[in-house]
């Protein structure tokens, strides 16, 4: 999320995972392995909160993620993220920043009875919105620190109607997420952020550090049972370089791009995938239309390649300047 040239309003939005979803292969992990009902659901439920952190920060790694590894019996998770970020110019450098994430996550709970045992499978379906809002500080002409101050509101919803009639019948108990069937949540934070642009004719470079701290809690219609809370802390650090590639389009330069990015989990999001840390490289072209009075200045198409420790993927991401 950066600006334009000094003293414009410039929006860049970003919309991850829309052409195809990165497919990783994941160990076994905490907030993944199977759980007996009656037992495990407030561990489960503290686990979504805390995979809630991953898309409460705008990370250019994670927005992409869809996990599944049948041959460990573990749930899939799948993660699609758009966001969006511009200062209002030189003037008056206010900062905002915008996203939203949807996410699926699959996990399957084993009911008992005396020696019987029968798998029931559930289906969490998750929506958040995060903001933001900071200010730019200069540090150089083309170094910026920038504090935000980010929110956010999530809700984790459950497809557990099979699987509750089951539990009414065979265990005869109530089980407050199953019969409210979703989970709320707000967060509140900050972060830092040290964004490098430097834009010449012949090349552009975006360099971008940043470290997020969001607190999630549950609260109001939440079931007793799985209130709980999550902290997600991320560092980032995200480079582009883009460059005329000598065609044109639409009376402009057709650039190529190069992209990368590293993340670094923390709190509850450290290990619960089976990782801490995700690498990006991505390749890709921009058009530009600033040429035309149209709303949309310029739009990149890139293919990325994802990987951590037992994880690899591929994504395709699209991205629009305003």
């Amino acid at each position: 999320m950066r600006t334009g040239n000094p003293g414009s309003l410039r929006c860049r939005a970003t919309a991850l995972g829309i052409a195809a979803a990165c497919a990783l292969a994941c160990p076994p992990a905490p907030a993944q392995t199977n759980g007996r009902v009656g037992t495990n659901i407030e561990r489960y439920a503290n686990g979504v909160l805390a995979l809630m952190g991953f898309a409460v920060v705008p990370d250019l790694t994670s927005s992409f993620l869809s996990i599944q590894s049948a041959s460990t019996a573990n749930p899939s998770l799948s993660m699609t993220q758009v966001a969006g970020g511009f200062t209002l110019g030189k003037a008056f450098p206010l900062y905002l920043e915008g996203g939203l994430a949807a996410s699926r996550y699959d996990p399957t709970f084993v009911l008992t009875q005396g020696e019987e045992e029968r798998a029931v499978p559930a289906k969490w379906t998750s929506l958040v919105a995060t903001g933001g809002v900071g200010w730019d500080l200069p540090i150089t002409a083309d170094l910026t620190f920038r504090p935000i101050l980010n929110f956010s509101l999530g809700r984790v919803t459950s497809d557990l109607s099979v699987a509750q009639r089951l539990l009414a019948i065979k265990t005869g108990r109530e089980i407050d997420f199953l019969d409210n069937g979703h989970l709320d949540a707000y967060g509140y934070g900050g972060s830092l952020m040290l964004d490098y642009q430097r834009y010449r004719e012949d090349f552009e470079i975006d360099v971008e550090w940043r470290f997020t701290f969001i607190r999630l809690e549950s609260f109001g219609g939440s079931a007793e049972s799985v209130k709980g809370t999550a902290d997600a802390q991320t560092t980032a650090l995200w480079a582009r370089w883009r460059a005329p590639t000598g065609w044109t389009a639409l009376n402009r330069p057709v650039r190529y791009v190069l992209e990368a990015a590293h993340s670094t989990y923390f709190g509850d999001n450290a290990n619960i995938l089976g990782f801490n840390n995700l690498t990006s490289l991505g390749v890709g072209l921009e058009l530009d239309s600033s040429a035309y009075d149209v709303f949309v200045t310029r739009t990149r198409l890139v293919a990325r390649y994802a990987f951590g420790r037992n994880v690899s993927g591929f994504a395709i991401g699209l991205a629009v300047s305003f």
